[in-house]
């Protein structure tokens, strides 16, 4: 895809992520129908209508693209791809919490190159592309910590990790200047404006990152599984995001020891 093309699907995706932000506040902290999916995670009718809104107005627009949403599955080609989570922090919304997300993200050759993060109940976005990221259309940026000592963690939950990964979390947590939780996505928007320094994640799905992964990297951070490989359709589960990369040697370093 050439320049011209790449910036007409930024702004689409920017008007997919204003379908959400409405949909998303119409729903919020209202009496919801919550399912349990198979995996034993929640869901609502929040997060169906939200996904088929934006599969719908993708289908559209551009069908010759391929889809794959947490909520209706799809597939993720090497062709043009959008992958959505139409909330991210599900358990967040149906308690009111407002650090839940929608997750916007447009692949090329199985790598996210353009990514949306919108978080409706405080009407902030991000927006990641073209060599910036953007947040409510100010330009953002990672701090400048290079230390685990010095950095900032924050990750969802520690009931995340199990095994030799909360081990390895464990571990890293004892080094970091301060650590916090309970973020979901919005933890990312945080980095990527250099409010926290590392975000140390495992468990996670595909549809979880990808938007994510174009925000840090345009806002000068550095983003990859817990081997230090880049984040794309193989996606593994674990995910180390920071500042610089320094504090991502450092963190990898910490995560893989044995």
């Amino acid at each position: 895809m050439n320049e011209k093309d790449l910036s007409d699907v930024r702004a689409f995706a920017e008007q997919l992520a204003d379908v959400a932000r409405a949909t998303a506040r119409q729903y919020f902290r209202t009496a919801l129908s919550v399912s349990v999916k198979s995996d034993r995670s929640p869901v609502t009718e929040a997060d169906n209508e939200i996904e088929r809104q934006v599969r719908d107005a993708i289908s559209e627009r551009y069908p010759d693209h391929a889809f794959f949403g947490e909520e209706s599955g799809g597939t993720m080609l090497n062709g043009p791809t959008w992958v959505v989570d139409p909330i991210d922090g599900t358990k967040s919304f149906i308690c009111g919490v407002p650090l839940f997300g929608s997750l916007i993200a447009f692949l090329v050759a199985g790598r996210p190159v353009i990514g949306v993060l919108e978080m409706p109940a405080l009407r902030e976005r991000w927006v990641g592309a073209a060599g910036r990221t953007l947040c409510n259309d100010a330009r953002a940026s990672v701090s400048g910590c290079k230390s685990l000592a010095e950095a900032r963690l924050f990750s969802t939950s520690p009931d995340m990790f199990v095994g030799e990964f909360a081990d390895a979390f464990a571990r890293i947590s004892e080094q970091v200047g301060l650590r916090r939780f309970g973020t979901d996505c919005y933890a990312y928007g945080l980095l990527a404006s250099g409010h926290c320094d590392l975000v140390v994640e495992s468990g996670l799905k595909a549809y979880d990152v990808m938007a994510l992964v174009p925000i840090i990297e345009n806002a000068g951070g550095v983003v990859s599984d817990w081997r230090g490989q880049p984040i794309d359709t193989a996606f593994s589960g674990q995910i180390v995001a920071a500042a610089t990369r320094q504090l991502h040697d450092e963190a990898l370093a910490v995560l893989r020891a044995t």
